[in-house]
């Protein structure tokens, strides 16, 4: 099925679809025991909580209501998350050399993606992304700003494009703002009361 007629819906993930994250995630938390509390984490945090310790650290966030990302379904199957929260909750961000603060502005982060194997290249990624800018809007947020890849290749491994591509950002309205590395882009989405996120086609993974 080409990604024009993929029917998903993305949904914030609540305490109610917990389930769904861990059979999307499988037994080790979507990359080594992460969960997704690698940029919410110091090393030293990360190392000692990697498996478990991680799963309850991110249940503990969806259990306080703060939903800490977004889940995309294709009917009833988890195929697909977007980790997005304001950008002081990712205590990596604010030690990384490479991807310090431009300025001063509050901004939303959008630091990481996870696709189910067999749903990957098939716009999964973009799907999240849009619905992403419209959780942040919802949410008074004006400023959405991530951190993807610019690879060489188009064979760049699955595995190490997990924070996304260069080519999905800006094909949903992204701008690059900072080139930190040849390989490495800052961009953001400015939200304004009447804009929405559009989505050309091609666009995603």
């Amino acid at each position: 099925m080409s990604p024009s007629k993929l029917s998903l819906r993305c949904v914030p993930l609540t305490l109610d679809r917990w389930t769904d994250l861990e059979k999307l995630f499988g037994a080790h938390g979507a990359q080594a025991g992460c969960w997704c509390m690698w940029w919410r984490q110091t090393a030293s945090e990360f190392a000692a909580g990697k498996g478990d310790r991680n799963r309850e650290a991110l249940r503990t966030i969806v259990a306080s209501g703060e939903p800490p990302g977004l889940l995309a379904y294709a009917g009833d199957e988890p195929v697909g998350w977007c980790a997005v929260a304001p950008r002081e909750r990712y205590v990596r961000l604010a030690r990384s050399r490479i991807l310090k603060p431009i300025d001063e502005q509050p901004v939303w982060s959008i630091p990481c993606f996870f696709v189910a194997r067999s749903y990957r290249r098939r716009g999964i990624s973009a799907r999240l992304l849009g619905a992403a800018v419209e959780f942040v809007r919802d949410r008074g947020g004006r400023i959405v700003e991530a951190y993807p890849i610019a690879p060489a290749s188009d064979e760049y491994p699955a595995a190490y494009a997990y924070t996304g591509l260069l080519s999905t950002f800006l094909a949903t309205g992204f701008e690059v703002v900072a080139r930190p590395s040849p390989s490495r882009a800052i961009v953001r989405y400015a939200i304004q009361p009447s804009a929405r996120p559009s989505r050309r086609r091609g666009a995603g993974k």
